[in-house]
């Protein structure tokens, strides 16, 4: 391997206090294993878990003038067959280290090796290239059950499985707000009847408020009917979604969440 330059102090306790974050990162016995698998003295075991990986990095990178071993640690750690159903982890933990490692121009890929990237030089940067789909979305201020519902989709950028969570996020809500147990079409219509409404978004006194009333209701039935049914029968491979299709689908989502937020 190539010489990598010494990492500055400021990213290597970044870099630690991601890898051995408390709720999660590495658990100590993980951190002791793989610092002796990559030839690290584990310097100071009793110390909390970050400042004990700080040292041991530390240390080894002043005494050898570069930071091979410590790479060689990370990518050790985020070997992809160890996170064999723990995918979300993978991506969380992946997508935050690399964040650090970009303003240095290295980054760990998904399959655990390093490859040189350009350098970043601001932090929205950094988080646009470690979180392309999800920085774009909150860029745009989607709502925050937007994230709740398909976070782990949304870190693998994975498209597809995104909207369609976020779809059914916007139904769960619903049911949520109302006490139903129905789906799709019947739960829109039993939640926003005009005769009865279990949600009403204003006080239905005027036309322009039912107008809005049914619009809201017709929005809902629409993306359902657009994603929902789809998705949930049509193969992947069949029905493709790309990146500006995903953003305006949960674009759309997210509007109707901000409705349901000011319902009476």
């Amino acid at each position: 391997m190539a010489i990598i330059p010494s990492i500055d102090a400021h990213y290597l306790e970044a870099v630690c206090k991601v890898i051995a974050n408390t709720e999660k990162g590495l658990t100590g016995s993980e951190i002791q294993k793989l610092l002796a698998d990559s030839k690290i003295d584990d310097s100071d075991p009793d110390l909390t878990k970050w400042k004990r990986l700080y040292n041991a990095f530390a240390h080894w990178q002043n005494n050898n003038n570069c930071s091979n071993n410590i790479v060689d640690f990370l990518k050790r750690a985020l070997q992809p067959a160890r996170y064999i159903n723990q995918a979300e982890l993978f991506h969380f933990r992946r997508n935050e280290i690399n964040k650090v490692l970009s303003f240095i121009g290295i980054e760990i890929s998904d399959r655990g090796t390093l490859i040189e990237v350009s350098k970043t030089v601001t932090l929205s940067e950094a988080e646009q290239r470690a979180g392309h789909f999800k920085y774009k979305l909150l860029a745009r201020n989607i709502h925050p059950d937007i994230i709740q519902y398909c976070n782990s989709e949304l870190l693998q950028e994975n498209y597809f499985h995104s909207v369609f969570e976020a779809v059914k996020g916007v139904a769960e809500r619903i049911r949520l707000m109302t006490g139903l147990y129905a789906d799709g079409n019947p739960l829109v219509d039993t939640a926003f009847s005009t005769n009865n409404p279990l949600i009403r978004i204003n006080r239905l006194l005027t036309d322009t408020d039912r107008s809005e009333h049914l619009g809201l209701m017709n929005s809902i039935k629409g993306l359902f009917g657009i994603i929902r049914n789809p998705t949930a029968h049509v193969p992947k491979i069949l029905f493709v979604i790309d990146e500006d299709d995903a953003l305006d689908i949960m674009t759309i989502a997210s509007f109707i969440h901000k409705k349901l937020d000011r319902a009476l």
